[in-house]
């Protein structure tokens, strides 16, 4: 689908990390995990990139988390971080076989941006009455909100710089129903996956999406 949105709310929700909310366009469709291109023109010049949902549908609206280091950030993610409730911007999409697909317990590794659809996922997975956990490695935080809430609907998250494979080995419990999910850059991928390695879970079987 090609579609020109709305923009609904802006949130600041972590250090450099903002969460947009767009208007759903008559018959779109996607579940979590999956992800869109974001298009505008910018003095002229055509931008593009992909983002992940960081929502646990879209009813009405979805969410993009969008992370922006200020002191490497082209025009294209100045123009995000910009907009405001009633702007514009073309989406195509959904993309992605790497999504929430019902399964009865899911585990999110996630690096960085990755939380986005972390938080997606268990949500979603919460409000469908499965299991959820999530590993989240950083040293700055987003969704801590939407973190807590998960806690709350007793979700097991675990967010910390270190004793990442510790928490993986806690989080996966190897079960034939559960299933793992990775969303990160590429050195946060290959660690996830060897941390995988360390337990009773297949890292062939996990669903990664790698960010490059």
């Amino acid at each position: 689908m090609n579609a020109t949105v709305a923009v609904t709310e802006v949130d600041d929700v972590g250090p450099e990390t903002v969460a947009l909310q767009l208007e759903s366009p008559d018959g779109f469709d996607a579940v979590p995990g999956q992800f869109l291109k974001l298009s505008a023109t910018i003095d002229g010049e055509e931008y593009g990139r992909f983002y992940t949902l960081s929502s646990p549908d879209v009813v009405e609206t979805f969410e993009i988390t969008v992370g922006v280091d200020p002191d490497e950030s082209g025009p294209f993610s100045r123009f995000l971080l910009d907009l405001e409730p009633g702007d514009a911007i073309e989406i195509s999409g959904p993309f992605g076989q790497t999504f929430y697909d019902g399964e009865s317990r899911v585990v999110v590794l996630a690096g960085g941006p990755g939380i986005g659809p972390a938080v997606g996922i268990a949500e979603a997975a919460v409000a469908d009455g499965n299991e959820a956990a999530i590993v989240y490695r950083t040293d700055a935080p987003a969704h801590g909100e939407r973190l807590d809430a998960l806690r709350e609907a007793g979700a097991s998250v675990f967010v910390a710089e270190t004793d990442f494979s510790d928490a993986v080995a806690d989080a996966v419990i190897g079960s034939t129903d559960e299933q793992v999910f990775v969303y990160g850059f590429a050195d946060f991928v290959d660690d996830a996956l060897t941390a995988l390695g360390s337990t009773d879970a297949d890292p062939e079987a996990a669903k990664v999406e790698n960010f490059g």
